[in-house]
């Protein structure tokens, strides 16, 4: 198993719904902007991938993939606990775990 620390972007903040409301209810801007870092080659040339399309999130490791639907309802209305599900919910049918802390994104795999 294989361990990589990735930097959240902090510019995604800005776009938080209370800073710059795009309507969407589920942040869809700020999720987009959170995702951003997290297309990037992983240490022995393993591609990670995440893409949000409408309420989907998907999320390669390599040739795993995972999806997750961002649920307002379950896990809102705050749009971070939201994408935090979500990530958990497709790292996880992508065989890897994804923690959130400290500014950092913990990603096991």
């Amino acid at each position: 198993m294989m361990e990589k620390l990735i930097e959240e972007n902090p510019a995604a903040a800005e776009w938080l719904p209370e800073n710059k409301p795009d309507g969407s209810g589920i942040g869809a801007n700020y999720v987009d902007a959170f995702l951003k870092p997290l297309n990037c080659e992983l240490e022995d040339e393993v591609r990670l991938a995440c893409k949000r399309r409408g309420l989907k999130i998907t999320v390669s490791v390599g040739d795993r993939k995972g999806e997750a639907i961002l649920r307002r309802i379950e896990h809102g209305p705050d749009v971070q606990a939201i994408l935090r599900a979500a990530l958990t919910e497709a790292f996880g049918q992508a065989g890897a775990t994804c923690e959130l802390a400290d500014g950092n994104i913990r990603l096991e795999y």
